[in-house]
C-alpha cells in the first residue's frame, strides 16, 4: 500500500492579491497612528466576504535582542516602566523585565537598531547578532512586527542605570542567571512576548554557544 503524498501544510492558501482595500481613513495621527480600513477578501469555500471594517493600530516595526553571556550563563535584561501594564489588577508592578528593544525608524535596518538599543539601554557594544525570529506581536489589531535576536557577550562590568533622558527612559540593567530567568516564565516574573520567546529559544540553543566558547 503506497502512502499518499500530503501537500505542504505550512504554505498559506491566499496572498496579497486575494484582499481588497476598499477604503482607508486615518482616525488618529499622533506618536502612534490608528487607521480604519474597509476590506473585502476571498473565502476558503469560494466567493468573497461582504465589505467589513477593521481598525489598525499602526505601531511600526521593532528590534529586540537578548544579551547572553555564555561563559557565566547569564542573561542581561532591562527593568523599566511600561504603561501597557499599569492598569492590570493582577499585575504586581508596571515595571517589567525585558530584553533590550527599540522601534525601527524609516530607513533603518533591524540589525542596526538592535545594536543601537543595546548601547543606549544596556551600555554594551554588540559585534554579532544571531537571528531568532521575526513575528507580528498581535496581528488582529496592530501592524507591529518584531525582529528578535540574540547576542553573545562578556557581561563583566555591566549593570547600572541607562536610557535616554529626553525619551523619559529610566532603565535598570539586571544580570540574571539563565536558569532563574527561564524559571521566571513559569512563575510569571517574565511576562512579555519577546522575552519569553527569546528565553525559550535560548533554552534550546545555548549549549552550542557554550561549546563554541
Amino acid at each position: 500500500m503506497t502512502k499518499s503524498k500530503l501537500k505542504p501544510q505550512l504554505t498559506v492558501k491566499f496572498h496579497q492579491d486575494d484582499q481588497k482595500i476598499v477604503a482607508k481613513q486615518r482616525l488618529h495621527d499622533g506618536f502612534f497612528k490608528v487607521d480604519r480600513y474597509d476590506i473585502q477578501h476571498r473565502l476558503f469555500q469560494g466567493g468573497e466576504t461582504e465589505i467589513f471594517t477593521r481598525e489598525l493600530f499602526e505601531r511600526g516595526e521593532a528590534s529586540a535582542v537578548l544579551l547572553f553571556d555564555p561563559e557565566q550563563d547569564l542573561v542581561v535584561l532591562t527593568e523599566q516602566y511600561r504603561i501597557g501594564a499599569a492598569f492590570d489588577a493582577e499585575q504586581a508592578s508596571p515595571w517589567l523585565l525585558e530584553v533590550v528593544a527599540g522601534m525601527i525608524e524609516e530607513g533603518e535596518q533591524p540589525e542596526d537598531v538592535a545594536c543601537r538599543e543595546a548601547q543606549e539601554e544596556a551600555g554594551c557594544i554588540i559585534e554579532e547578532l544571531i537571528p531568532i525570529s521575526s513575528y507580528w506581536s498581535s496581528p488582529g489589531g496592530t501592524s507591529e512586527k518584531v525582529h528578535l535576536y540574540c547576542a553573545l557577550l562578556d557581561s563583566t562590568g555591566m549593570g547600572g542605570i541607562h536610557g535616554l533622558e529626553h525619551e523619559q527612559e529610566d532603565i535598570l540593567v539586571r544580570l540574571i542567571p539563565f536558569a532563574e530567568a527561564y524559571q521566571g516564565i513559569a512563575s510569571g516574573s517574565i511576562n512579555n512576548a519577546a522575552t519569553i520567546i527569546a528565553l525559550q529559544w535560548l533554552k534550546l540553543n545555548k549549549n552550542q554557544f557554550k561549546q563554541e566558547k
